[in-house]
């Protein structure tokens, strides 16, 4: 349903289709097709696979995909919300990650689905994601492990803290696949926000009910530089140390900002019993929550990590290159409704033409504010 209604947003499907061949795996078909849901026109994404060994653990998926030819950030993305439906199986079975067996979602037509879902978010260029509550259905539904209520205890894992609700309608309407996409890319649970629509499409599922359109509508659009770039829904990790070599905490640093993270930095603390203590704190997208967390845990004395969410208010940035008497710099604008408030050269290509050139950093920054004022 989530390609069927990127298909139907405007994503080019043989652009789409091209683009799942870097995966490098064969033995599958895609097609759109435009069907009717109680009078609505959707479109149908339909993946064909022939005999296949659908039984993965998440190690399987992650080389699948990082061995593969797709950018570095459809394969982030995808990695994470496959390491979403790991960790939820985890929790529902009492099983360690690495023993998960993913059964259906292990299938060669999931990783379809979610790939595939990866590529439209990046063809179409989205920056933030809404999502609206969200209609589980009601019933039961056969599955692996047998017969459960709707929604199976995967996606109840899967939609914690975000807003569900059920009516009369039978039927799974939100599977593990799908709560994971969303639960992994969605920045805010709420109402359709502000915004100047651009396109509109509808994902059909293979359900038809009466008086009900099995389909997903996504809308996309643009918001003001207010709405869009001052308010992010952000991921806080934390950590307190208090047996670890000061030497290790700017290695951490390092690795923190190579795997992602938005901001990182320490603070004295006093821990239990007296001791002084260090508070490690790393500003992510939920994307990299688990990337950083295992990194944590892998490289410093820390027992547990642990998070919560957070509102960002932060300016619309734009990055503008200036030509400079010591080359090319980029310079950092920051735009309030479209207002420049101030623009910073990039520190470390100002350090390097300076120690290129034998002069001091300030000569090349000053350089560079000159070459931004005259543009």
């Amino acid at each position: 349903m989530i390609l069927g209604a990127l298909v139907g947003a405007g994503v080019d499907p043989a652009e789409l289709i091209d683009q799942l061949k870097l995966l490098g795996i064969a033995n599958y078909q895609v097609s759109f097709g435009k069907v009717d849901r109680s009078n609505l026109s959707a479109t149908r994404a339909k993946v064909e696979i022939g005999p296949e060994h659908s039984h993965r653990h998440l190690a399987d998926l992650l080389k699948i995909i990082n061995d593969s030819q797709l950018s570095a950030a459809v394969k982030d993305r995808a990695g994470s919300i496959f390491s979403l439906l790991a960790e939820a199986e985890s929790e529902v079975h009492d099983v360690p990650v690495e023993r998960i067996h993913f059964h259906e979602v292990g299938a060669l037509d999931a990783i379809i689905d979610v790939v595939g879902a990866c590529i439209g978010f990046e063809l179409l260029g989205i920056e933030r994601f809404v999502c609206s509550p969200l209609h589980v259905g009601s019933g039961t539904v056969e599955i692996a492990h047998g017969r459960f209520s709707v929604p199976p205890p995967a996606v109840v894992s899967l939609l914690r803290g975000a807003p569900i609700y059920a009516t009369e309608v039978k039927g799974e309407l939100v599977t593990p696949t799908g709560a994971a996409i969303i639960k992994a890319v969605t920045h805010e649970f709420g109402p359709l926000p502000a915004m100047i629509v651009s396109s509109i499409g509808y994902g059909a599922g293979a359900r038809e009910y009466k008086d009900f359109p099995n389909a997903l509508r996504v809308v996309i659009g643009e918001t003001s530089d207010h709405e869009a770039a001052n308010l992010e829904r952000l991921l806080m990790l934390e950590t307190n140390i208090d047996d670890m070599s000061p030497q290790v905490f700017g290695y951490v640093m390092d690795k923190a900002f190579e795997l992602g993270a938005l901001d990182c930095y320490f603070t004295p603390v006093q821990m239990k019993k007296n001791r002084p203590g260090t508070l490690v704190s790393l500003l992510c997208n939920s994307a990299q929550r688990r990337a950083l967390c295992e990194m944590l845990l892998a490289e410093t004395t820390t027992l547990g990590v642990r998070s919560y969410e957070v509102d960002r208010v932060a300016l619309a940035r734009v990055i503008v290159k200036v030509e400079t008497p010591f080359g090319a710099i980029d310079v950092k604008e920051a735009r309030m409704n479209g207002r420049l408030l101030r623009a910073m050269p990039e520190y470390e290509q100002c350090r390097g033409a300076a120690l290129k050139a034998g002069v001091t950093l300030r000569e090349v920054e000053e350089a560079a504010v000159k070459a931004h004022s005259l543009l």
